[in-house]
């Protein structure tokens, strides 16, 4: 049935006959029959026409005998089925192989004792196909599974194997199976977002065999055609880096310089507030300056001669790109500098972006602009003031101080059995666990939380002493830069201050002894002095906001304060009349305000009738009448009263508290 395309894959079919030296699938045969229905001893081949051709051309080659035995389904001639149909049905009535059969199936052979390049032979493809299906069958065998069940794409079985390790591809695939997104790169991503890319500029530094030589593992993605891929092992990159930071230091260390910082990234502005030293740019010797005029007279030969051409030829372009090359590196030539300001000076040296290291000396602090003189104790000026800029070792003698990423790198002194201290990082990195670990026995322990916020507390009230201990809270009193002369005289005031005494003369005056008083308390005493500490942080005050912060709070935070300190009232129940027994009078109020906002107070605290009777009045006298009218109504000025939703969203809004249209009390 096969008269389309009847010699595609042929070659293929030929090569694999040939190494094997039999076919894998016999032919289908029948016998050829006369006119008079007797076998002729002649058979066709329904089935099987690429295999006859196949073994037919390595016969003609000389690679197949030509009467070697070829196996054959013989069929009988009277057989059920028509040549036609068993042609059909075996070209037809057929599955190819998963694709997964086929990954291993190569791991099979591999694992008989057949290279990548024999089985890329076999099947005539080439070692890295090999090498790629080998990967695809080493994936974890749930992601395989789900690859069979069409749950991801062959893609996307092939991002999974940037990283080796089954774990981590079975968290990623937990994470994105129930994901609309599941493209290759986000896996890729993924499964390599804990490692560093070679790209990355400390990978150029030290170089990626430098790194798999120390035993550094590197993730390749075999199906990207490019030749990246990631750092798996980061600290021990960083330590490579350090090290090879730490070596080049030492090297400059030998000139002189008091203090050199090497760091993968200086920080920006590192070398604000530090004089440069101007250096002497070393002059070219007799050859050098021979070699530099050479190739300045070539460079400008060539130009002049294609200066009319409108595309340079190849070996020119690339002759000018070198001789301009070489020319720069005689611009880039050493700077010398003065012995006596490289002993007070010091010297940056970080990595470019391209892994490259970069050198810029001679930079002066202004601590070290002074001469360096040494006293008989042989240290500067009389005394070492820091131990991170000022060294000097055991005869006296300055030694340069050198820091890797910020830290110092002194190295042991073999001759000193002394313990020198902890790294800074080190300890560090120990106490953020001592942290964490307080954090979390804090958070179990109710009573002591208590006990460590009430300490806390009191002795900021009681004993003025700033928030420096290792709980970081603090409450912070509001000041009261507006305030009326009766203010001090409220019964607010009055309360807190007598609250306050009664429970100063309680409180023991030692910090220690403060602790264990405020343990001993039962709870409602804990509760009552917690509550009294905190009182202290309420702050309700109306300011004028500003849009970016600065000095007062924002429109938004003014309406988030003043709601929640109508919060607060809600809560306790708290009234200014009842509680606090504010009355307006003419001092704290309407001698303050106009006759207008006089008579609007007197006609929604007293009606109407009686804002009638006094707006003939002048200010002076409307406003004593006013304060006898409003006495005992209850009666309470705009920023008095209680928020609704409306009024914190227009506050937000302008921050303009007098102008909301409150409702009245």
């Amino acid at each position: 049935m096969r008269e389309v395309n009847v010699e595609e894959g042929l070659d293929e079919l030929t090569h694999d006959i040939d190494r094997r030296e039999d076919i894998v699938q016999g032919l289908n045969v029948r016998a050829i029959m006369d006119a008079d229905g007797n076998e002729t001893g002649d058979f066709e081949t329904p089935a099987g026409g690429r295999r006859y051709r196949a073994i037919a051309r390595l016969v003609e080659a000389g690679r197949f005998p030509a009467d070697g035995p070829v196996p054959c389904l013989v069929k009988k001639a009277n057989a059920k089925t028509s040549a036609v149909d068993d042609s059909l049905a075996e070209n037809t009535v057929r599955l190819a192989l998963h694709p997964l059969d086929q990954f291993k199936g190569f791991k099979r052979m591999l694992d008989d004792g057949l290279s990548k390049e024999e089985i890329a032979d076999a099947y005539r493809t080439t070692p890295r196909y090999i090498t790629q299906r080998l990967r695809l069958a080493t994936v974890a065998p749930t992601l395989l599974d789900a690859y069979v069940r069409e749950e991801m794409t062959l893609a996307m079985l092939e991002a999974f194997t940037v990283n080796p390790d089954h774990g981590r591809q079975e968290q990623v695939w937990e994470r994105i199976c129930g994901s609309w997104q599941k493209e290759p790169w986000q896996i890729r991503r993924m499964l390599t977002e804990t490692t560093v890319p070679t790209t990355d500029k400390r990978a150029r530094f030290i170089g990626i065999d430098a790194y798999k030589a120390a035993g550094g593992i590197v993730l390749r993605d075999l199906f990207c055609d490019d030749t990246s891929g990631w750092l798996e092992d980061v600290p021990l990159l960083d330590r490579l880096v350090d090290e090879k930071l730490q070596g080049l230091a030492d090297e400059f260390a030998s000139e002189g310089w008091k203090w050199i910082s090497a760091s993968v990234e200086l920080p920006y502005g590192h070398a604000n507030a530090l004089r440069k030293l101007a250096g002497v740019t070393e002059a070219l010797n007799e050859k050098e300056s021979a070699n530099w005029k050479a190739l300045r007279n070539e460079h400008d030969e060539l130009e002049a001669e294609y200066s009319d051409a409108d595309e340079l030829p190849e070996a020119v372009d690339q002759r000018l790109a070198e001789i301009e090359a070489a020319l720069l590196a005689f611009e880039d030539r050493p700077v010398k500098f003065d012995p006596a300001e490289i002993s007070r000076a010091g010297v940056f040296i970080s990595i470019s972006r391209e892994g490259e290291l970069v050198v810029d000396p001679g930079y002066v602090r202004s601590e070290d602009e002074s001469p360096i003189i040494a006293d008989s104790t042989g240290c500067e000026g009389g005394g070492i003031e820091d131990d991170a800029w000022q060294a000097v070792d055991r005869d006296g003698v300055q030694r340069t101080v050198i820091t890797i990423g910020g830290q110092p790198a002194d190295k042991e002194d073999e001759d000193d059995g002394g313990i020198r201290p902890l790294p800074e990082r080190l300890v560090g990195e120990l106490t953020a666990h001592r942290t964490l670990a307080l954090q979390n026995a804090l958070a179990e322990n109710p009573h002591v939380a208590m006990t460590a916020l009430l300490h806390r507390m009191v002795m900021e009230r009681y004993h003025f002493a700033a928030p420096t201990g290792c709980l970081e809270v603090s409450i912070r009193q509001a000041c009261f830069a507006a305030q009326g002369t009766d203010l001090k005289d409220t019964s607010s005031a009055k309360a807190i201050s007598e609250r306050h005494d009664a429970w100063k003369s309680d409180l023991p005056s030692d910090e220690g002894a403060l602790w264990d008083w405020i343990a001993a308390r039962d709870d409602s005493t804990r509760m009552a002095l917690l509550a009294h500490c905190v009182s202290y942080g309420v702050n309700a005050i109306h300011e004028r906001p500003s849009p970016y912060g600065g000095s007062g709070p924002t429109p938004h935070g003014l309406g988030c304060r003043l709601a929640g300190a109508d919060r607060l009232a809600r809560a306790t129940g708290f009234d200014m009349v009842t509680d606090a027994n504010w009355r307006p009078t003419v001092d704290n109020y309407l001698g303050r305000i106009t006759k207008t906002r006089i008579l609007t107070a007197v006609r929604d605290g007293a009606g109407e009738r009686a804002a009638s009777l006094i707006q003939h009045l002048k200010k002076g006298d409307m406003a004593k009448e006013a304060e006898r009218l409003l006495a005992d109504g209850g009666w309470l000025p705009e920023p008095l009263q209680l928020l609704g939703a409306t009024d914190v969203e227009e506050i937000a809004a302008d921050g303009d508290l007098t102008a909301m249209g409150r409702r009245s009390r």
